[in-house]
């Protein structure tokens, strides 16, 4: 329930005054997951100003004119991240004009930028937003055609308004393993080939750019376009995110990854848990859907509903995804599914929260409840992780969301069919 009240106090306890205005919101009495320091409040209040947190706590003075939300008898947590999504980029997969995620024809697609396709009047985005899904990455991917490297994905928050995108490029995708070797002419050892051969091609130009410029330098596979896309990744600037299942090509991967000192992640990660102290040993992320436990392919034959749970107790940072734009708003679920698994729910918690901020590197401004963090918060019935629970109050960057979409109106609009309604409405 949201409601306007005027208290009469000057001072906000622990950091001092805060100015009473119409953009200060306090969250209060709710059972709050802030998944930083300060661990889980039982009865608190957020103190929202502007864009920013700036205040969490049990004892925390509300502002002057601050708009209240109660979270009495309810649960409170950052906004959900989902780390790989086809928002803006797929409406609806069978009709193929609506599907601009991928592109076909070229040898390296790494100068491909999703970012130019997203778009931010999707349907898709109030449905699945009201269900607490804040954040995004959204990701280019492969089809028949296509080339190893399939471009650069972009980070959005789905609170609609000109600055929606918060990163154009913020990772490099690729797809290795089987996926790959479909792609690069039948062997997962020619897409590793076709990779490490346009990391070359980029290496080299970034060397020797005056000299290719001027025409003094070899030839490349890799386009102009290509290279300049690959610059920042060889750089460090932003993480290469690999698609691929078996435990034989993630170790593969890992060694590419340190030949070239690239920041991987792995995408799918099937067998995962198969060389999981590989991972945590060098750093690597996996992102995930923790109720991937079919063998659907070959390379999937070691799935498991505990690869997220192996995965963390070996110190693996996990993200979970849904590779999708319908139904990003199942992470929940998708989350106390791995924790009825053996996951902790605290790190399932965080796996849909600030593990994915981390490995798109936004974690410094989102993923959990602390003072000046951005404010994504989502006010829940009860347990986030059960499935009879739902998004109470979003709140994206401080703004309050409506809680409406195409769905919830079409309800109402066809939930009484008297003899009132014009004859096409009943």
């Amino acid at each position: 329930m949201i409601r306007t009240v005027t208290i009469f106090v000057a001072l906000l306890a622990l950091i001092g005054p805060v100015k009473a205005a119409e953009d200060v919101v306090a969250i209060v009495g709710g059972r709050i997951h802030t998944l930083g320091p300060e661990g889980t409040i039982e009865q608190g209040t957020v103190v929202i100003e502007g864009n920013r947190i700036v205040a969490v706590g049990e004892k925390i003075r509300v502002p002057v004119g601050a708009t209240i939300i109660d979270a009495a008898g309810k649960e409170v947590t950052p906004g959900l991240f989902d780390a790989h999504s086809y928002f803006g980029v797929e409406e609806i997969s069978l009709v193929e004009a609506t599907v601009d995620r991928y592109q076909m024809g070229t040898h390296l697609t790494a100068g491909f930028d999703i970012a130019d396709a997203i778009n931010p009047d999707s349907t898709l985005i109030p449905v699945n937003r009201i269900e607490g899904v804040t954040r995004a990455a959204v990701a280019p991917s492969s089809t028949e055609g296509s080339a190893v490297l399939v471009g650069r994905g972009a980070v959005i928050h789905l609170g609609g308004g000109d600055d929606f995108i918060t990163d154009r490029h913020a990772a490099m995708y690729a797809v290795l393993g089987e996926g790959g070797g479909a792609l690069a002419g039948g062997s997962r050892a020619a897409a590793l080939l076709a990779l490490r051969e346009a990391l070359e091609d980029a290496q080299d130009w970034t060397a020797h750019r005056d000299e290719y410029d001027s025409r003094q330098r070899r030839g490349y596979v890799a386009s102009r376009p290509d290279l300049e896309a690959l610059a920042p990744l060889l750089a460090g600037r932003m993480p290469l995110i690999a698609a691929v299942n078996r435990a034989s090509d993630i170790e593969a991967a890992i060694r590419l990854a340190d030949e070239f000192r690239l920041r991987l992640v792995v995408l799918g990660g099937s067998e995962a848990w198969k060389v999981a102290p590989q991972l945590a040993a060098a750093q690597v992320a996996v992102m995930l859907d923790p109720l991937a436990n079919l063998p659907a392919s070959f390379d999937r034959l070691g799935a498991t509903l505990e690869n997220a749970a192996r995965l963390q107790r070996a110190g693996v940072s996990v993200a979970f995804v849904s590779s999708d734009g319908h139904n990003a708003r199942n992470l929940t679920q998708s989350a106390g599914n791995a924790v009825a698994h053996g996951m902790d729910y605290d790190e399932a918690l965080r796996a849909i929260t600030v593990n994915p901020a981390r490995i798109f590197g936004i974690d410094r401004s989102y993923g959990t409840l602390q003072p000046g963090k951005l404010a994504d918060v989502v006010v829940w019935s009860g347990d986030p992780l059960e499935v009879t629970s739902f998004a109470d109050q979003v709140v994206i960057e401080g703004r309050i969301i409506p809680m409406t979409s195409r769905s919830t109106l079409l309800r109402d609009r066809y939930r009484t069919l008297d003899k009132a309604m014009r004859p096409g409405y009943r």
